[in-house]
């Protein structure tokens, strides 16, 4: 049986990690501030949105929090994001998505100083990633390089194989996988043959958003398997991307769902947050 990737125990310690630098960035007289939109009341976002707010009050860093009624427009949108890209008090911007039909997302995302995007979505982080300059990197794909390497997980020279190629997960992923000097392949909805593809892989990193789609076919023995996905089965109970019962009898590590990716992506959000108090 494949070891258990416990993302709800890695995601603590880098909390208590970054509680300890807050405690020592305000020693030195620096506050941190992260200002929080969200459009409309949509219960997921409500859900994420609260956990972002308790983490935030566990580091030890203030949260604002603006929640928009859903008609807002994107003019009152993009105008409450340009005041707070204006005050200095604020280190991180975020705003929840999806935001309603009316505001185009990207041009939220762009309008968001780089300097303040703990999210990682701004097309100049996004580049920074590309060449390899510091900057903040997409939450979800930060948070599974510290899985696998808090796991003792050896990632240079192994085959990577992502599969799913979204902005968000896929793509950051893969430039992270070969920051780390993995050999990556990207595979998505038009790649062929992806069962063959998928058993080369020694680290297999599954975004695609289809419920229990990777199956034991898919695996190679003793790989390490990250499920990104969540989704409720037909019998209410949250499930991920991989079919855990049958994979984690083949993988030699591999995350739950839930406890597995999800805690993560708000400690990352966490560790932008405190980077952004150091620049």
């Amino acid at each position: 049986m494949a070891e258990i990737i416990d993302g709800k125990k890695i995601s603590q310690e880098i909390k208590e990690e970054l509680k300890e630098r807050v405690l020592r960035l305000k020693e030195q007289g620096k506050e941190a501030a992260l200002a929080v939109i969200q459009v409309g009341d949509d219960p997921a976002s409500c859900v994420y949105v609260n956990n972002k707010k308790k983490a935030c009050q566990y580091i030890g860093i203030t949260s604002l929090s603006y929640e928009l009624p859903e008609d807002t427009t994107e003019e009152d949108l993009l105008a409450l994001i340009d005041k707070l890209n204006k005050d200095t008090r604020v280190n991180g911007i975020l705003v929840q998505l999806p935001v309603p039909e009316q505001i185009d997302a990207d041009k939220v995302i762009r309008a968001i100083s780089p300097q303040k995007d703990v999210d990682g979505f701004h097309p100049e982080n996004v580049g920074r990633l590309v060449i390899g300059e510091e900057g903040f990197v997409s939450c979800t794909p930060a948070g599974i390089i510290e899985l696998l390497k808090r796991s003792g997980i050896e990632i240079a020279g192994k085959h990577c194989v992502v599969v799913g190629r979204s902005n968000i997960v896929g793509k950051p992923m893969a430039l992270l996988m070969l920051r780390e000097n993995a050999t990556v392949t990207v595979a998505h909805s038009k790649t062929q043959h992806l069962k063959e593809l998928c058993k080369e892989a020694d680290i297999l990193i599954v975004a695609i958003g289809k419920p229990q789609f990777i199956t034991a076919e898919y695996i190679k023995e003793g790989a390490v398997v990250i499920d990104v996905g969540i989704h409720r089965n037909e019998n209410n109970k949250l499930c991920g991307d991989v079919k855990y019962e049958e994979v984690s009898k083949l993988a030699s590590a591999i995350t739950p769902v839930p406890g597995g990716v999800g805690p993560m992506t708000i400690a990352m959000l966490m560790h932008n947050c405190v980077a952004s108090m150091q620049m």
